[in-house]
């Protein structure tokens, strides 16, 4: 008798994968069991079309390139204008507003106040004034003395030391000696005019004007004042009148 050969894989093959098994067959409807009406069906929502990968991301790059390019000429074009007028930019906010900023601020912290300074003022005078001297004085009007001692001499005749009434006549003048005290009580009149040089730096404006020019000097000196023109640019000495034509 021949031996029956067992089929290895497809056991195995139906261990690994079974098949499924169809479902029981539904049991045919009815009439009574039929639907009364039809319900329609709804629309299916709106999808936009899908795009293929491969397609939009090379459309995607060359656009964003020549977006990318035409601003880089735009760029370029408006760094060559305002390059053609450096200088007069650099003149401009260099020596016109910083470098003015900056002198000035170096000006004021030199200058001086300059003025006359009118004073005008009563100022009140009060003391004593002592009087001692000798001196003249003239009789304004005939002065009568009673009881003086006369000397007379004449002729026949000698008094001395005789009491007697006089009468000096207007006009003589008698030496006599002063020694008062006079009280003074007034107010002077004063008119000065007192010249006044008062210099900032040494007065308290001197800190906030260095305090400025520390702020603006920065800038100006970053803005090489020395460079006027072409002419003061190492480089350009060597570029065979390229600058010349570049900044003309």
């Amino acid at each position: 008798m021949t031996p029956q050969k067992t089929d290895n894989l497809g056991w195995i093959r139906a261990l690994l994968f079974p098949k499924k098994s169809s479902p029981p067959p539904q049991p045919a409807m009815l009439p009574s069991d039929a639907p009364l009406a039809t319900q329609p069906k709804k629309p299916a929502p709106f999808q936009w079309p899908k795009m293929e990968r491969e397609k939009v991301a090379p459309a995607f790059w060359t656009v964003a390139s020549i977006l990318s390019m035409i601003v880089n000429v735009i760029l370029i074009i408006i760094l060559l204008v305002v390059a053609r007028q450096l200088f007069s930019l650099k003149s401009m906010v260099g020596d016109g507003l910083l470098g003015g900023l900056y002198q000035n601020f170096i000006l004021m912290d030199q200058a001086s106040i300059k003025t006359n300074v009118v004073v005008e003022t009563t100022i009140p005078v009060r003391f004593t004034l002592p009087v001692k001297t000798n001196t003249s004085v003239t009789l304004t009007e005939n002065t009568r003395i009673d009881g003086a001692l006369v000397t007379l001499n004449t002729g026949g005749l000698n008094i001395t030391n005789a009491p007697a009434n006089i009468i000096l006549p207007a006009g003589t003048v008698l030496p006599i000696a002063l020694d008062i005290t006079v009280p003074v009580d007034t107010q002077v009149p004063v008119t000065l005019n007192v010249p006044v040089d008062i210099p900032l730096d040494q007065t308290e404006l001197h800190a906030p004007f260095v305090g400025l020019q520390g702020v603006v000097s920065p800038y100006y000196w970053l803005l090489q004042p020395q460079t006027k023109s072409e002419a003061d640019i190492p480089a350009c000495k060597y570029s065979l009148g390229l600058c010349g034509w570049f900044f003309k």
